[in-house]
């Protein structure tokens, strides 16, 4: 057996939280993903899946064996984290097993390698490019697969194989999207910072579920439309900071949680943005000021990592 995909990373840029509940969401598939390859296996015992996991600067993280069909667990290293990662990959190759009988019962020996392109605290979307290239080397419906397993939105999803961004919806059950002009004139001025605190999404989503229903759903209309501006007016830096600012605010009154700005740079002369789950990853921030200023402001509180719109989004050709 030989299979190889790669898969692109993700940003949320709006309809965080509400896109789970039928909110359009504008999202940014980025430049650096994730490589999966599966090969026969000749040193390795027969019926049985050999799995690395390799950082980007290509070292194993993570390792384990499977025995085959079964999938059951037999080498993991002895550490916590280690065995719930290894029972979580269990869970999602024997989903995808359930999808598709077929899907692992052969009897020959395999390596599995992924590879991702960004450090494993980019929080850019290590398990949705996974559940894409492990749906794509099954043979089944990848939003049935996240059912299955990590649950969400699915926008990411469709993000993994994107050209560019895109207008995702979940609309009566069902999964919407389509390609979003949006390509801003004032690219130049967009910064991604990386706030160093990955966040788990489902915990984020904690804070927005307390929320009653009909107070969750007062905001919904709302963040739509400023999804659709902010894709359609792409030529006034002015009006999109309004806009985002706008977008958190909405969000900060439901999940009673403080703006990235509030909490690290009160004192930042453009606007900031979380991207996603609220609290860590990534937020964008717009500058009127050079790109040496701007990355020396955000570098002078603490935050290393600024990288340009260029450098981060994956934009069609």
């Amino acid at each position: 057996m030989n299979f190889s995909m790669r898969t692109n990373g993700k940003l949320l840029l709006t309809g965080e939280y509400f896109v789970t509940e039928g909110a359009v969401a504008l999202a940014l598939p980025t430049n650096l993903g994730q490589e999966l390859s599966v090969t026969s296996n000749p040193e390795g015992e027969a019926a049985t899946l050999h799995w690395d996991s390799c950082d980007s600067e290509g070292n194993v993280w993570f390792s384990a064996k499977f025995e085959l069909p079964k999938m059951d667990i037999l080498e993991v290293e002895e550490d916590k984290e280690m065995k719930d990662l290894a029972t979580n990959l269990q869970d999602l190759l024997k989903a995808a097993r359930a999808l598709n009988s077929k899907f692992l019962k052969s009897d020959e020996a395999l390596y599995a390698k992924t590879t991702l392109e960004f450090p494993r605290d980019w929080g850019l979307g290590s398990s949705s490019t996974l559940v894409t290239m492990v749906a794509q080397w099954a043979d089944v419906d990848p939003f049935e697969l996240l059912e299955k397993t990590f649950g969400g939105s699915g926008y990411d999803l469709v993000a993994a194989t994107a050209d560019g961004p895109l207008l995702f919806q979940k609309f009566n059950g069902k999964n919407r999207w389509d390609k979003s002009g949006f390509n801003p004139s004032f690219k130049e001025q967009l910064y991604f910072v990386h706030l160093g605190k990955k966040q788990s999404s489902k915990e984020a989503l904690v804070y927005y579920m307390v929320t009653p229903p009909d107070e969750r759903e007062k905001p919904m209309g709302r963040i739509t439309q400023i999804t659709y501006d902010i894709a359609k007016y792409t030529d006034s830096l002015e009006q999109f900071e309004e806009l985002i600012a706008e977008h958190e605010e909405l969000v900060q009154s439901i999940i009673k949680h403080p703006r990235a700005k509030e909490e690290y740079f009160g004192d930042y002369w453009g606007e900031v943005k979380s991207l996603g789950a609220w609290g860590g990853d990534f937020v964008l921030a717009t500058s009127d000021r050079s790109e040496d200023e701007t990355k020396a402001y955000f570098q002078g509180k603490g935050f290393e990592t600024v990288l340009t719109y260029s450098e981060m989004i994956k934009e069609y050709e």
